[in-house]
């Protein structure tokens, strides 16, 4: 019980004293930018699903 005690209490002295916490502006700032990579993301795999839809109409209409 006693190695438990020293684990949490390690364990919230470390995140309370060693970790550097980014500031609200940061925060922001990663925010907004792994929202834009998300959309852009989306985007790509939008054109990718048009593209591959189709060609894969045309193959079909081909080959029926």
């Amino acid at each position: 019980m006693n190695k438990i005690k020293e684990y949490v209490k390690l364990s919230y002295d470390e995140l309370m004293n060693k970790v550097t916490w980014p500031t609200w502006g940061e925060l922001q700032e990663s925010t907004i930018i792994v929202m834009i990579a998300a959309l852009l993301i989306a985007f790509v795999i939008f054109i990718m699903d048009l593209i591959s839809n189709g060609g894969l109409g045309f193959f079909y209409q081909i080959f029926k």
